[in-house]
């Protein structure tokens, strides 16, 4: 009984492909937050540019 409970648990393949799971998911976002970081400065400069030829001169 003992034996098959230790056997049945080394041969459970399920919490590690949850584990897997995670880690891609925690890599992917992990990248979409560097991404988003690097848009978001490209981004906040090309505003900063364009809303300059609307500022009245002085």
């Amino acid at each position: 009984m003992r034996d098959n409970l230790i056997r049945g648990f080394l041969q459970d393949q399920n919490g590690a492909t949850a584990i897997e799971y995670a880690l891609i998911g925690s890599i992917v976002s992990i990248s979409i937050i560097g991404g988003l970081t690097q848009i978001s400065t490209d981004l906040q400069e090309k505003l900063i540019n364009v809303s300059s030829y609307f500022s009245p001169s002085d």
